[in-house]
């Protein structure tokens, strides 16, 4: 357990006043009652948290200072390629043609993200990154590229005679 000085006891209750999220506040708390004495079970009762929460929050501050004590990061886009800007100048490219009332070539599109990110990479990444800007598919294929015209119309003209 290290005691900390009157200047960081000071930096902490005024960090209190600051608009911080509630998990750094109630780290600095949990700080500030181990330099009143409390031992940290009591620190986990009073505070309503586990005692191992109690214990990271104390070697936090210990090791990193009050900057070691803010909540760390999580979501997000961990895994990116690219940001969102980039990938808007991306798709921007490949909007005229769309606008003009082209169809969008996937393919096309795959190897431009590709050749901008420097590897290879799944086609369900270039579907993400289309429905992650608010396209969509708007026509469905027109037809069957196997389709049998002839049975068809032989399918038409016998169905509504057994009716």
């Amino acid at each position: 357990m290290v005691k900390c000085s009157k200047r960081q006891v000071r930096q902490l209750k005024t960090a209190l006043r600051w608009k911080i999220p509630e998990a750094q506040r109630q780290r600095i708390q949990m700080v500030l009652l181990r330099e009143n004495g409390l031992t940290q079970t009591a620190i986990a009762e009073a505070m309503g948290v586990s005692l191992s929460t109690v214990n990271r929050a104390h070697m936090a501050y210990d090791q990193g200072g009050i900057k070691a004590l803010k909540p760390k990061l999580c979501g997000g886009r961990l895994r990116e390629n690219m940001t969102v800007t980039e990938e808007k100048a991306l798709l921007a490219r490949f909007a005229k043609a769309a606008g003009a009332g082209e169809m969008l070539n996937i393919h096309d599109l795959k190897r431009a993200y590709e050749q901008q990110i420097g590897h290879k990479t799944s086609n369900s990444t270039v579907y993400d990154l289309l429905g992650r800007h608010g396209w969509r598919k708007l026509m469905p294929r027109p037809f069957h590229p196997q389709q049998d015209l002839a049975a068809q119309n032989a399918f038409k003209k016998t169905v509504f005679l057994a009716l």
